[in-house]
């Protein structure tokens, strides 16, 4: 079956084909938590709610085949949630938390990206770690391709900055 007929089945009722949804996309889902909460038992937990909510408004959803981009949509809603409710009773965890981040191989990179602000992260992580085209990732931040275009902008420029400082410091 196609992802859009799982999704079709799944709205009737099959939890099987809900089940092999998520299992289709299971470790993308995972990569983005991660990227976010900087911790695999918070990531998994996050994934656990973002099924339970897309269990239960599965209904809601009116083009089947845009099952992905609402799926994660639903997780990237949780994680921000997610981090607003630990950085009021813990900013230092927050900031200990995200200089670890180790999803790039290059620390250096990895350092950068923690430091970008949330919307320009969101769309290095999507569009350069997780392979999605500025037009998927428009879709699945529910904003204007050229919004996407001007924060990725924006967010290479910070990251070529950062990473020069870098390189002239330790030169």
């Amino acid at each position: 079956m196609t992802p859009s007929q799982l999704t079709i089945a799944a709205q009737k009722g099959d939890a099987e084909a809900f089940a092999a949804l998520m299992e289709l996309h299971q470790s993308q889902l995972y990569r983005i938590a991660y990227a976010y909460l900087h911790n695999e038992g918070d990531a998994l937990e996050a994934i656990q709610e973002s099924t339970f909510r897309a269990f239960h408004k599965l209904k809601k959803l009116k083009e089947p085949s845009y099952f992905g981009t609402w799926l994660i949509r639903i997780l990237l809603n949780y994680c921000a949630d997610e981090r607003k409710r630990k950085s009021r009773f813990s900013p230092v965890t927050e900031i200990h938390e995200s200089s670890s981040w180790d999803r790039p191989a290059d620390p250096d990179l990895a350092t950068a990206v923690s430091t970008l602000d949330r919307d320009c992260k969101q769309i290095i992580i999507l569009s350069y770690f997780e392979g999605f085209s500025l037009t998927e990732v428009a879709d699945i931040l529910e904003i204007p391709t050229g919004t996407v275009k001007s924060r990725l902008h924006r967010a290479l420029g910070q990251l070529r900055d950062q990473l020069e400082t870098k390189g002239d410091v330790s030169s």
